[in-house]
Order: C-alpha cells, then structure tokens, then sequence
C-alpha cells in the first residue's frame, strides 16, 4: 500500500481496532496476572514473541540482520523496553485496569517533554504546554482520589506511571537512535530479544513463578504472544510506515477511554467522577499534544 498524506476511511477503522485492541490488552493481563507472577508473564511473552517474529521475518523472506552501529542503541531499547512492561505487569496486579490505563496512557506527555530536550524539530510549543498541563493534572487527579471509588494502590499508581515513561523512552530510541532507519521487524526484535532474559531473571525476586494456574491463564498468554505482540504491533508499525506519524498518535486517547470501559464491563470495576475526569484531562491532553501546528498562510 502506498504512503497516504492523511488518515482515510481504512486507516481510521485499523487505528480504532489498534486502540480496542490495546485497551483490552490491559485487560487479558490483569486476569492473566491471577495464574502468573506479573514478571514472569511478561518475560514468557517476550520469549514467545522472539519465536513468532522469527517465523514471520522467515515466511517474509527478510534475513534477520542486525545493522552495523545500532547494537548499542539495541540493546539500550530492550533494557528500556523491559523496564516499561515489568512496570506495567505490576501496576496491573496492584491496581485496577481503568486507574493504571489512565496512568499508563500519559506516555504522550513524557514524551513530549523527553523529544523537548533531545530533539531540536520537536519542541513544546504553548498549545503541547496546555495539553502536558492537561495531561499531568488527570494523572495527579487519577492517583490524588486513589483508594476512593477504585480499588488501588499507591505502588501500582507509581508502576504505571514508570511504565508510561518507559514507553516514552522507548519511543524515543526508536525515532532518534541508529534504530531509526532499522525495519520495524528488527525493531521489535531487539525489544523482545534483550528483555525476554531480563524479565525472566528479574522474575526471580517477585516471588514464586506460578500463582493458580488455570487455562484461562495460558489462554492468555497465548493471546499476548501471539496476537498483541506479534501480530498487533507488527500491523501497527505497518499502519505507521503509511500514515502521518502525528494522525497514528492522535488515535491513541482512544485506548485509555476503551480500557476505562472494559474494565466496568469485563471486570466490574467501578469508575466514579474523579476517575471520569482524570480520563478526560489524559484524553484532552493527548489530543493537544499530538495536533499538528497550524500552517501560517503569507499573503503575495
């Protein structure tokens, strides 16, 4: 498919079915969390995911070649890259899905101050200022009401938050290392390479492995490896080497809305006022800080 100069009819469908998919991803991982200990989920998931991306690069024909002068920048993504998720694992075990997805879907504004100091093209502007204002505040309100309508807990808060700013660094790596002008694939690759050890290693000091394994637990582990790892993000890098990297990112104050409400519907967690509006301060943020800046018409 052909470079598209905005978001058409296809490409807003895949980026909401991104977005649902995501936000019931938080979802499959609180409950998997009930059969495994969170770390140790998260490393089997980056284990499985070094095998099926090794199957898909092969049924593509693409050799695995790490290019010369990225490995250290490959190696720094997977070490950041195992950080986000043994954060995420752990918010979503010590708190609910609708609490730590608020948190977790701040990335944007990490980001946003991370590029501020890294990269020169990509500054703060004053309308990115009001949605980092916006933003934050949602994530000060969202912990701040902690333990009132939700159930929760300040370590799970902070997990989520750490998972946020490791997703951001991720992100970051990725658009201003060597790994920038890295396929996708080989991207991921070292994502899920590097950390698969880590976590598994990691998961040593959060206690014992299994928890009460039942098969909607390896069900979901299966669902992590295989659909949101390997196949989902795939496709949403495919859908990111198509469209305008700014119209993708707008689509991503769709997941924390999604997650709020899988997680009254799914799990029967209960989503009070204060939470309403941490989602929509995130959400309001987010929508600021990826819209593009005004073009400035010249008169002749």
């Amino acid at each position: 498919m052909e470079k598209k100069s905005q978001i058409d009819l296809f490409g807003a469908v895949a980026l909401s079915g991104f977005a649902l998919l995501l936000a019931f991803n938080q979802v499959v991982i609180k409950v998997t969390n009930g059969g495994l200990q969170p770390v140790f989920f998260a490393g089997l998931r980056s284990a499985g995911a070094v095998v099926c991306i090794l199957l898909w690069l092969r049924w593509r024909g693409v050799p695995l070649r790490f290019v010369k002068g990225t490995r250290a920048a490959g190696f720094a993504i997977g070490l950041v890259f195992s950080f986000e998720f043994l954060c995420l694992f752990v918010a979503l075990d010590l708190t609910a899905v609708s609490r730590a997805s608020v948190i977790f879907y701040s990335m944007p504004v990490w980001l946003a101050v991370m590029a501020h100091f890294v990269m020169p093209d990509d500054r703060v502007t004053p309308l990115k200022a009001a949605g980092l204002a916006l933003a934050l505040g949602g994530v000060a309100v969202a912990i701040l009401t902690r333990g009132e309508e939700t159930e929760g807990s300040l370590w799970g808060d902070l997990a989520a938050v750490g998972a946020a700013i490791g997703w951001a660094a991720t992100a970051l790596l990725a658009k201003a290392s060597s790994l920038r002008n890295v396929r996708p694939e080989i991207q991921l690759m070292w994502q899920v390479g590097v950390s698969a050890p880590v976590l598994l290693v990691a998961a040593l000091f959060f206690g014992p492995f299994i928890r009460d394994l039942a098969p909607i637990h390896i069900a979901g582990l299966v669902f992590q490896i295989v659909v949101v790892v390997s196949a989902g993000f795939i496709f949403w890098l495919w859908l990111l080497s198509i469209y305008p990297a700014s119209g993708v990112a707008s689509f991503s104050f769709l997941s924390p809305v999604l997650a709020v409400g899988l997680g009254w519907l799914l799990l029967g967690e209960t989503v009070g006022p204060s939470l309403i509006l941490a989602l929509l301060l995130v959400a309001a943020g987010i929508v600021l800080i990826n819209r593009p800046p005004r073009s400035r018409r010249t008169s002749v």
